[in-house]
């Protein structure tokens, strides 16, 4: 299946996905953080939104 270049969100917001640049920018702009700190998070903690927002909340905005 093709990509829907019209979508604004991710089909499934349980999970980030970093492999298209409209996701980083829907993800920095839904948690208020950088991509750098989004793809820190993500690498230290894995995709799944909770763990990720959990993560951000504990080391990234202190």
């Amino acid at each position: 299946m093709a990509d829907d270049l019209k979508r604004k969100q991710p089909e499934d917001k349980r999970f980030i996905s970093l492999t298209e640049t409209w996701e980083v920018e829907y993800w920095t702009n839904t948690l208020e953080v950088s991509a750098t700190q989004l793809r820190t998070a993500v690498a230290n903690v894995g995709n799944g939104t909770e763990k990720v927002k959990q993560y951000l909340n504990q080391y990234q905005r202190k």
